[in-house]
């Protein structure tokens, strides 16, 4: 009997296989680059590109491992003035880490908050006494970023307060969708809380006794909402108030 041939891919499967090998060679190769020490290496493919390509969707670290793994929850809570009343305090962190308990295919919008409370919190931790006082003060009036910015400026390191206005305005945005999720467009106003909580100390794991740390917080002031472009408060809204209602209940 003749012998049997194997039938030839056709060309557009020999290109769909080519591309989806290359294409997983350099996600292996960039994450390589991202989770290991900086070396020369990296600029083969240079910093910003790859910045670019493995955040937010990809971003990873070996923080979580020994000798310095994460040791404190970061939470974020937002509350909001609305007719002149304050509301109480919606944890955000919460509403988001609900989304990715339990949930095999994690959406990436489940650390946002966290992320957010990490970044304010060590910005804020790095001003000085007096810049602290300015940003727990309130500031909703017009042009409130800029006056925010000159007074922390007249107390010192402009790089420190360039960072800290970063997330400042981070925040603020974010804190503003929170708020017209949950209580409508007749917001006046936003407040929010970043705060972090050691775990209890390795050391003291068995001790039935032993307590977490106090709550560390990073106070700020009323502001006024901030609505940045691009970002859609109708498809955030659908997500994140159906949530905060679903573990409400």
């Amino acid at each position: 009997m003749p012998e049997r041939t194997r039938p030839r891919r056709r060309v557009v499967t020999r290109v769909i296989m080519c591309l989806a090998v290359a294409v997983t060679a350099w996600h292996i190769f960039a994450s390589f680059l991202w989770i290991a020490p900086w070396s020369p290496l990296r600029e083969v493919v240079g910093q910003e590109k790859l910045s670019a390509y493995m955040i937010p969707m990809f971003g990873q670290s070996w923080s979580v491992f020994a000798p310095e793994p994460v040791n404190g929850d970061y939470r974020f809570e937002v509350r909001a003035l609305v007719d002149g009343q304050a509301t109480e305090w919606a944890s955000a962190s919460d509403t988001e880490l609900s989304m990715i308990q339990y949930n095999l295919f994690t959406p990436r919008a489940g650390i946002v908050a966290m992320d957010v409370s990490s970044q304010l919190k060590g910005a804020w931790a790095d001003l000085n006494e007096e810049q602290q006082g300015v940003v727990e003060l309130n500031y909703f009036k017009d042009a409130w970023e800029e006056r925010m910015e000159e007074a922390l400026r007249a107390y010192g390191d402009t790089d420190v307060v360039d960072a800290y206005m970063t997330q400042e305005h981070r925040a603020t945005a974010y804190a503003t969708q929170v708020a017209y999720a949950l209580w409508g467009d007749d917001v006046e106003q936003v407040q929010y809380r970043a705060t972090r909580q050691n775990v209890i100390p390795f050391a003291d794991r068995h001790d039935p006794e032993a307590e977490r740390p106090a709550i560390q917080y990073s106070p700020t002031g009323w502001r006024a909402p901030v609505v940045n472009d691009g970002q859609s408060q109708e498809a955030f809204t659908d997500v994140f108030r159906a949530q905060h209602e679903r573990i409400a209940e």
